[in-house]
């Protein structure tokens, strides 16, 4: 790390994928190949509906605007009201970005959030929330109880469901609890909802922090974060919005306009196209239901227990020992999955098996963790 130290890297932790390297290593060793059930990349195909668009977008000679499109913000108010039941958001109240995941590392030093302030994190979290935390410098407290914060008024708080890693889907009166909490002490609350097409289990319906049922009459105080990355394959087309208070979303225009972060034309176009068809998302979501099921079900067969994942594209599982334990018994059977730690201490016990691999690759795996159970 020393190397390191005087530069912006310095701050950051280490990439936490990099890790992984080894255990790669060891499942691509295995026979009939690798089956990577690590980061969770998207391999189904980009709907047809999608890259019929984005060919139509092709002639884009001009700067497009940071705000974004109009017809694109649309897409995103409409898709929003359709499936999630949120009403009484303008044009004003969103905002294109490229990828979610830049918006996620940038957001705190985009709305001033500096050295002093506070920012809370899910216990087991996306590790780049404490990345975004780390480039401000401002102090980060991973923690799910409120009460264990005592009087302090953090400056952002960070809430995902479903979440990612472990799945689990928050239920409207904690969101609710969670929101009044924030409105009493002034913290913005943001709500990374990147899979919220994606809930598996009867009465485990996620919702959006932006429902009413949550927010009330107003979306004051709230931003809410989505991807295109998981519910229509557009991975590498970096696709998503944020929406929310209309005034916290004018500063990060008014930021990103002098930072030139704007997405591109021809994307914005293609993400309106993806966010105004339903078929396809429902497509997306039998695929990954038929996946869910074959790989829950072996993984239980071979001495897994696997905790919350109502929602999300991942099992949270555990044999009872560290995870470094289960991710080298599994590289040893060509399946690579990430370890719980990359998300948190208290996930030193599990492993994050995505469910983002092709049927034959998910029915291989399955195979594969039958052996290990009869071994």
């Amino acid at each position: 790390m020393a190397e390191r130290e005087g530069h912006v890297s310095g701050r950051l932790p280490d990439f936490p994928w990099d890790q992984l390297s080894a255990y790669a290593d060891r499942a691509r060793a295995h026979r009939d190949g690798i089956v990577d059930l690590s980061i969770g990349t998207p391999v189904d195909p980009t709907p047809e509906v999608v890259r019929r668009a984005l060919e139509g977008a092709s002639d884009s000679p001009g700067y497009p605007q940071t705000v974004g499109l109009p017809e694109t913000r649309q897409a995103a108010v409409d898709w929003l009201a359709r499936r999630h039941g949120v009403s009484g958001l303008g044009l004003d109240g969103v905002l294109p970005v490229i990828g979610t995941k830049e918006l996620v590392a940038a957001l705190p030093v985009q709305l001033g959030v500096g050295p002093g302030d506070l920012v809370v994190l899910p216990a087991l979290a996306y590790p780049t929330y404490a990345v975004g935390v780390a480039l401000a410098g401002a102090r980060a407290v991973a923690t799910d109880s409120l009460t264990s914060l005592g009087p302090e008024r953090p400056a952002l708080l960070w809430l995902n469901s479903p979440a990612n890693p472990t799945g689990r889907v928050l239920p409207t009166a904690h969101l609710r609890k969670v929101l009044d909490w924030c409105r009493e002490r002034g913290t913005l609350l943001v709500s990374d909802e990147c899979y919220l097409e994606f809930g598996w289990e009867a009465g485990s319906r996620p919702v959006s922090v932006l429902h009413p049922d949550v927010c009330g009459e107003t979306h004051d105080g709230i931003l809410a974060v989505h991807s295109l990355s998981k519910r229509s394959n557009l991975a590498g087309y970096r696709c998503g919005f944020v929406a929310g208070d209309r005034s916290v979303v004018a500063e990060l225009v008014a930021v990103r306009k002098n930072l030139g972060l704007i997405q591109p034309g021809p994307q914005q176009t293609a993400m309106a196209a993806a966010l105004a068809d339903d078929d396809h998302v429902e497509e997306q979501r039998q695929r990954y239901l038929a996946r869910r099921t074959t790989m829950r079900a072996a993984l239980e067969a071979a001495g897994f227990r696997v905790d919350h994942s109502e929602g999300a594209l991942y099992l949270w599982c555990t044999r009872e020992e560290d995870c470094w334990q289960t991710v080298a018994a599994l590289a040893d059977e060509g399946i690579l999955v990430a370890p719980g730690t990359f998300y948190g201490a208290s996930g030193a016990r599990h492993v994050r098996v995505a469910l983002t691999a092709t049927d034959e690759r998910i029915e291989a795996a399955a195979r594969r963790l039958d052996a290990l159970r009869a071994s």
